[in-house]
């Protein structure tokens, strides 16, 4: 087969990591070619031109007119530009990998899943935490999740400020909990305050579903350590997720033993009150617990999601994450943002 020709649209703080995994993927023979780039910043154009010998245009117009046979591309320009650069890069037939999320209003979503499905191209959000090899160990061993934790917290840095932390961060655990929740959401309850910036940076989320099933999601971009964690709770078992750290633990409980364990621990309170005389020889409380690391498989989420995206393009089958998983996430990220004001607004009234 002939190798797939590729382009990144934004050489920014995450646009460089997309050229530099479709550099190293094109070293190791993988069957793509990065062929070129589109950055309107010229000290930045510059640099990717020197640095990967390939032509960096303007525009999304002067790429297509170079006639480069481009057949796919990654999209890591501002999210407020999403729509407009995958647009034009759909309707010309180029299968894309846009980064999350998937444009800035559903409306923009929907064009362009719209596009995608009329030019029969493939459309694939850049959900990163979904190729988390931790994340892709635990799905083999999901049953039926009732209780989410998520909790992600970043230094402050001067990139994505155009869109608030909803937007940037707390929409990766949107995307993971949604899935693994898998009923549609009945309530959401939202705080969120600027600190540094003139959107959101940080913000408590509360988001009950259908099934039954709560979610609590902490995010922030102004916290003096780096934490992205998901834990959640199943009937007898409790799942922790460090996706920094790509590891794994599951506690399983024993409901048998447990019972007997609980008992052991009442007759151990009564016999210290002096109720009667026995022998503590009955299970340590702790009993019917068994912690297990399943294993995972190390591996760059950015190279697996790329991966993913490129035999998407060769087989034409549905990427592991669809637009339309991208589309449900930007909806209830958006519910969140509503929530948001309707609560900033009832303080200020206060």
């Amino acid at each position: 087969m002939n190798p797939l020709r590729v382009a990144v649209c934004g050489a920014g703080s995450f646009g460089r990591n997309h050229l530099r995994v479709y550099r190293e993927l094109e070293a190791a023979n993988s069957g793509v070619v990065l062929a070129a780039a589109v950055e309107p910043h010229l000290e930045r154009a510059a640099d990717t031109a020197q640095k990967y010998s390939i032509p960096v245009f303007a525009s999304v117009a002067e790429l297509l007119a170079a006639n480069l046979n481009i057949n796919a591309a990654s999209v890591a320009v501002p999210t407020v530009h999403h729509h407009a650069v995958a647009m034009e890069l759909l309707e010309a037939g180029i299968d894309l990998l846009v980064e999350k999320p998937i444009a800035s209003s559903l409306a923009e979503a929907d064009a362009l899943i719209a596009s995608a499905a009329r030019n029969k191209r493939i459309l694939q959000p850049g959900h990163l935490e979904r190729f988390n090899p931790a994340i892709i160990a635990v799905e083999s061993h999901l049953r039926k999740p009732m209780f989410f934790e998520a909790h992600r917290l970043s230094i402050f840095t001067p990139r994505a400020l155009d869109v608030d932390v909803v937007l940037d961060l707390m929409i990766h655990d949107l995307d993971i909990v949604l899935r693994f929740a898998n009923s549609p959401v009945s309530e959401v309850r939202a705080v969120g305050l600027p600190i540094l910036s003139p959107k959101v940076d940080i913000a408590n989320v509360r988001v009950e579903f259908e099934s039954g099933c709560v979610a609590n999601f902490t995010a922030s971009r102004v916290s003096t350590e780096r934490v992205r964690k998901l834990r959640f709770f199943e009937p007898a078992r409790y799942v922790s997720i460090d996706y920094a750290r790509q590891d794994l633990l599951v506690i399983e409980v024993d409901p048998k033993v447990a019972a007997a364990a609980l008992a052991a621990l009442n007759a151990r309170q009564h016999l210290a009150a002096g109720e009667f005389d026995q022998a503590s020889t009955e299970p340590h409380p702790s009993a019917g617990l068994s912690f297990q690391k399943p294993e995972v498989t190390p591996g760059e989420p950015l190279k697996l999601e790329i991966d993913s995206f490129l035999n998407s393009v060769r087989t034409r089958q549905s990427p592991r994450v669809t637009a339309e998983h991208g589309r449900a996430a930007l909806e209830l990220a958006l519910e969140i943002q509503t929530a948001i004001a309707a609560h900033a607004k009832k303080l200020a009234a206060h």
